[in-house]
């Protein structure tokens, strides 16, 4: 009798199930990308709440376009693709109906690190206090950065995708890619130059 195979399937294999009608597939995959889902939509949003919703509803874009999934594309650049255009598109909708919440951290200051953030368990109370601050002022210089430079600074630092893939997600050339990443990364050196 065979071994039964012990490894889990690949992102493009579940959603090639989802598209079959295996519903269960979209449970698996939600599994495994609901935080680092999260995370990516927390560095574009910097608003945790907004991040969380906005990861529900990627799942839900997911379920509605299985359909249009190509076979032989990776997974993580469409899903992303999705998250990204729902970020741009809570961004306008910011900017047409700005307030103010009651909630919302005060001028000038950091909005909380969401619970989802990975914490070192290794790392001694000092170490882990000063990463964390070394973290909310990189995190503080990313924000600062405009949205076009921070979506490619996300994509390419926090979620190591190449620049073609990056330039898939975003809807624009490699070439572009390049330069918004040069720009963000002059910016940020300035902006952290001696504080880091």
């Amino acid at each position: 009798m065979p071994a039964e195979e012990t490894h889990e399937p690949t992102d493009e294999v579940l959603m090639m199930r989802l598209r079959g009608g295996d519903e269960a597939a979209l449970a698996v995959l939600m599994a495994r990308w609901e935080m680092p889902l999260k995370s990516f939509l927390y560095r574009l949003l910097l608003d945790a709440t907004e991040a969380a919703e906005l990861a529900q509803e990627t799942f839900v874009k997911v379920y509605f376009q299985r359909e249009r999934y190509r076979t032989e594309a990776p997974f993580a650049p469409w899903l992303l693709t999705i998250a990204a255009n729902l970020a741009r598109n809570r961004r306008r909708w910011w900017r047409r109906h700005p307030t103010t919440s009651l909630d919302a951290p005060a001028e000038g200051t950091d909005s909380p690190m969401p619970a989802w953030e990975p914490v070192d368990p290794t790392a001694s109370p000092a170490e882990r206090a000063l990463a964390a601050e070394r973290a909310t002022t990189v995190r503080g210089a990313v924000a600062a950065l405009p949205h076009d430079l921070r979506e490619v600074v996300v994509l390419a630092e926090f979620e190591q995708r190449s620049q073609v893939e990056i330039g898939e997600i975003l809807g624009c050339s490699p070439k572009a890619v390049e330069m918004r990443l040069y720009r963000a990364r002059e910016r940020l050196r300035r902006s952290l130059a001696g504080q880091v």
